[in-house]
């Protein structure tokens, strides 16, 4: 019996990447670490991303052929069978199967039943805390409440790793757990039966035992000495695998200065200490007039230089970029250059891999409620008719998201790291700078979210949000990311896109100036790029789709419970966010569906909501024209 187990391209980063369990035709695989990946592998380019995560390059999993010209030796990513334990449906007996009775196309089958059944893997693993995975002892578990010298009378103790004699039964008179057993039908002392049996209420969760300080895929001799305590979990639970995946929009260089430094660069020149610093250069008392400058303007000192060359008509020098440097990352943030391409004055020159365009509500003049307030609200949209993302997998933790992490190349020698590059589509939404300003200085709102930040200091979380974060939550950072998933619940009714394949990226730090989120669909197969969510950002679609978001959003089915929460979610890091009016899918969220409060979007009897006047001024538009 032939069979074909294939994976995507994309899924080999995710969810199918370097350490994930992957459950297909009732056989249970493990990927295995990218330096037993083929030599056939497909470059994928992005320069941003590589220095930031100091790695030379990246590479995409080999293509695969489709059904009709497939080449059945064809180099692909390599998976490695696990559990090693297997069992019978129809005779109930444990085989431990070993990579030298593999069959290329044959599934392992029942050896001692005459149909030959399929067998089936054993649905318990264990894990640690340093990113450890490994088949369950079930020889010493059937005989672990024996004697010592009684369970080493068994006549297969010498080779426990591969005992022959286990069956896995079950119990007609029990259920859950308490039903099934681990049996040893082995000879003990004197020929006699052994019989030890254990049953599996008590198996998940910390138990005794060595780990063994490797994944399936390493060698026994490249594990390394593990004193952490093993956990036996199911081998599809959640926390066998929490990946790292880093992502990154291609943006293409510009000569333009980012309008933040353009900002920066206009109070530098007007501040009245320029002039003095200019006639003091080359002299102490320039480094007293930059450093009073640089503390009223926020300036770098490479603006300053760049500045003070262009006045004097000295040459100016651009520094070229960092030279990535292994295992290390660079200083580079991600979001920055992406907000000041979708921020810049003039847009680049369409690409393939960029394309975006200036849209609009659509109400320019508009003086009728709700849609002149709303346009009051909103700064500007931007049209993404073509975006290209790459993401790509550093290494994957286990047990918890704050353990070890273990690197895509657990051999550490290779200097790249496993990507997939996707093509997709997008809006961008900006909300207006200067009442966004206004609403997060309120007094209120300050409060409201000093309790946020409190939660988030105390979480193990905080260095992994602070990628997208910043230094310091702000109140403009969690109202954007609450109106991306509204935004993104909605337009799930009304673009053709599912949740799951619509994703967010939120432009919310401040000392970049950022005040936006882009909402964006990049998924790998035949939802790529439809055009469905383009349309619907374009006039007057999205002014009816904001609408329609808010009034969505000012009601939940949990309420009051989810309206009035003081702490919900993952860490308390949630107020008024639930399953039933915020979250999404965690594939579609940067932050893991954290950081989230629908009250700083619409308001409640605490705090003030950004768009509470838009609220307001819909609801006595429905009223007034139910009255006619």
């Amino acid at each position: 019996m032939k069979r074909k187990l294939r994976v995507r391209q994309a899924q080999t980063v995710l969810p199918f990447g370097v350490g994930a369990v992957l459950d297909v035709q009732g056989e249970s695989f493990v990927a295995a670490g990218i330096e037993r990946w083929p030599d056939l592998k497909t470059p994928v380019s992005c320069e941003r991303l590589a220095v930031r995560l100091g790695v030379k390059g990246f590479y995409a999993a080999p293509h695969t052929l489709n059904d009709r010209y497939d080449q059945p030796d064809r180099p692909g990513v390599p998976y490695v069978r696990f559990p090693g334990w297997l069992f019978c449906g129809s005779c109930r007996g444990m085989v431990r199967f070993l990579r030298e009775n593999e069959k290329p196309g044959e599934p392992p089958v029942c050896t001692s039943c005459a149909a030959a059944p399929r067998l089936t893997p054993m649905r318990f693993v264990r894990i640690c805390a340093d990113g450890h995975l490994d088949d369950v002892d079930w020889w010493y578990w059937a005989h672990s409440r024996l004697a010592p010298d009684v369970r080493d009378s068994c006549s297969e103790s010498d080779n426990a790793w591969k005992a022959r004699r286990l069956s896995f039964r079950v119990a007609d008179r029990a259920t859950g757990l308490e039903a099934l057993s681990v049996r040893c039908g082995a000879t003990g002392a004197g020929g006699k039966p052994c019989g030890a049996e254990r049953d599996l209420l008590d198996v998940l969760g910390p138990q005794g035992g060595h780990c063994s300080g490797r994944n399936p895929w390493q060698r026994w001799d490249a594990r390394s000495s593990c004193g952490q305590q093993v956990h036996i979990v199911q081998r599809t639970a959640g926390n066998v695998y929490y990946p790292v995946v880093y992502s990154a929009l291609d943006i293409p260089q510009t000569d333009e200065a980012p309008r933040a430094e353009q900002s920066v660069a206009a109070a530098v020149l007007a501040h009245d200490y320029w002039p003095l610093l200019l006639d003091a250069l080359g002299s102490r008392r320039a480094d007293t007039f930059r450093d009073m400058i640089k503390e009223d303007t926020d300036a770098s000192d490479g603006l300053i230089d760049q500045l003070a060359a262009e006045a004097i008509g000295a040459p100016t020098t651009t520094p070229p970029p960092p030279e990535p440097q292994p295992g290390k990352s660079g200083k580079v943030d991600l979001s920055r250059d992406e907000w000041f391409a979708f921020d810049a004055a003039r847009f680049p020159e369409p690409a393939k891999e960029f394309t975006i365009r200036r849209g609009g509500l659509g109400l320019d003049g508009e003086k009728e409620e709700p849609w002149a307030t709303l346009d009051a609200h909103i700064g500007k949209v931007v049209l993404a008719d073509r975006l290209r993302e790459v993401r790509a997998l550093t290494g994957f933790r286990r047990h918890s998201p704050n353990g070890t992490l273990v690197p895509a190349d657990t051999s550490g020698r290779l200097r790249w790291l496993p990507a997939t590059e996707v093509y997709g589509e997008g809006i961008v939404l900006t909300l207006d700078e200067q009442r966004l300003t206004a609403w997060e200085n309120d007094p209120r709102v300050q409060a409201h979210v000093r309790g946020v930040r409190a939660d988030l200091e105390a979480s193990f979380r905080a260095e992994q949000l602070a990628e997208a974060v910043g230094s310091e939550l702000s109140p403009r950072f969690q109202l954007l990311h609450t109106v991306a998933h509204l935004l993104i619940r909605q337009l799930s009714f009304d673009s053709g896109y599912t949740t799951a394949s619509l994703r967010e990226r939120v432009y919310g730090r401040p000392e970049y100036g950022q005040h936006g989120l882009l909402i964006y669909t990049a998924a790998g197969d035949a939802e790529g790029t439809l055009g469905g969510l383009v349309r619907q950002g374009e006039a007057p679609h999205f002014a009816e789709t904001l609408i329609r978001m808010l009034e969505a959003a000012a009601w939940c089915s949990a309420d009051p419970l989810c309206a009035e929460h003081t702490g919900q979610g993952f860490g308390n890091l949630n107020r008024a966010a639930c399953h039933a009016c915020t979250l999404l899918p965690e594939t579609s969220c940067e932050t893991g569906n954290t950081l989230l409060d629908r009250a700083l979007v619409v308001g409640s009897a605490r705090v003030p909501g950004y768009f509470t006047d838009v609220l307001t001024a819909s609801r006595e538009y429905a009223a007034a024209t139910a009255q006619e």
